[in-house]
């Protein structure tokens, strides 16, 4: 029988938080059951088993970082937008670090779930749309939303493995790599395959 006030959510930020702290390939479901002053056996009458919990926390990661995307965006857009946008995914990153792990590798999400979660859905419509006030189209569009992501990704992995060690701090580095990707986005090469077609 589930225990009273357990629930899937409950269990997913619990989840969510211990991945913050020692790291999302580190959580095991004992420890959330620890955390959550149950038995492991309580937890399976609300997540199937630790892959299922992972997909539950990159949801609610994915969500999460949108949410604040979407808030710091409204209203920008060209480089504002832009230099907005990418604050809020390295802040949610840093503050953030397992729960953004969860967003960035492969994990087996309950497609049920994944067809009601509106953050990756709404991150796909965010970032398309700030890139369409460059006026791209495809596949230029898919194209630099893959570059925003390696770059963005790239960063933050980075200094938070301590890969940045140059005596120029990141932040220096990162406005400057802000103001290039503008510069590009601005000046997007043309595509030969939108020009053949």
């Amino acid at each position: 029988m589930a225990r009273a006030g357990l629930t899937a959510e409950r269990v997913t930020v619990a989840g969510a938080e211990l991945a913050d702290e020692v790291g999302l390939d580190r959580v095991t479901m004992s420890q959330v059951a620890r955390r959550l002053g149950v038995k492991d056996a309580s937890l399976y009458s609300h997540v199937r088993g630790l892959e299922d919990l992972r997909g539950r926390i990159a949801l609610l990661a994915a969500d999460e970082k949108t949410i604040r995307i979407a808030e710091a965006t409204t209203g920008r857009s060209g480089k504002d937008a832009l230099v907005a946008f990418a604050n809020a995914w390295r802040e949610y990153a840093h503050g953030h670090p397992g729960r953004y792990t969860a967003t960035q590798i492969p994990i087996e999400i309950d497609p049920e779930l994944a067809a009601n979660a509106p953050g990756p859905r709404r991150a796909v419509e965010l970032t398309y749309g700030m890139l369409r006030g460059y006026g791209l189209a495809e596949p230029d569009l898919t194209d630099a939303v893959r570059l925003l992501r390696s770059t963005f990704h790239g960063f933050v992995a980075l200094e938070a493995a301590g890969g940045f060690a140059h005596r120029r701090s990141p932040q220096q580095s990162w406005l400057r790599a802000l103001d290039a990707l503008h510069t590009l986005l601005e000046h997007w090469p043309p595509s030969g395959e939108r020009a053949s077609s």
